[in-house]
């Protein structure tokens, strides 16, 4: 099975593609989808919009994770981030109606086995679990990853979350 993990945000969106097969996963591809600063919003959604079509073209994943959002205090920050949050929803259950979501604890709990991980500890999970010889970089396509891992850890223990 092919999953696609995706961190939600405006300026830059995570993905992580690994593919999952009786408990063994392997990692297919991370990056970014980026949006200038300096543009318009509504242009930028089209651009998350855009990238997410190309991803499903790319690498036709079976199931599609995302992580639900974590508030800040920054509520200008947190009501972009919504917004491009919820054109990836859209055009994910558009292409893929297994559509799965997690919140950052959920996350945290699958990749390390305790909600309170911080960032490090999360990376460094990732990278031994999927064999890979450095962390990913930028750190939300290493989110990302973290996501579909919950995803396929979920998923191979059936409803862990409850979902």
């Amino acid at each position: 099975m092919i999953i696609l993990g995706i961190d939600p945000g405006l300026a830059i969106v995570g993905y992580g593609v690994i593919e999952s097969v009786k408990g063994r996963v392997r990692m297919i591809d991370y990056g970014v989808i980026n949006t200038p600063a300096g543009m318009r919003t509504p242009l930028r959604l089209q651009m998350i919009r855009k990238g997410m079509h190309m991803l499903f073209d790319r690498f036709k994943p079976d199931e599609i994770a995302v992580e639900e959002l974590f508030f800040s205090n920054n509520k200008t920050t947190g009501i972009n981030v919504a917004e491009a949050r919820g054109v990836i929803l859209v055009t994910a259950v558009e292409y893929c109606e297994k559509l799965f979501e997690y919140t950052p604890n959920q996350i945290k709990q699958a990749i390390t086995g305790w909600g309170g991980a911080d960032k490090k500890q999360m990376q460094e999970v990732v990278k031994q679990t999927l064999r890979l010889t450095a962390i990913p970089k930028p750190d939300d396509a290493a989110d990302a990853l973290a996501v579909a891992l919950t995803h396929a850890q979920t998923n191979r223990f059936g409803s862990l979350f409850g979902m």
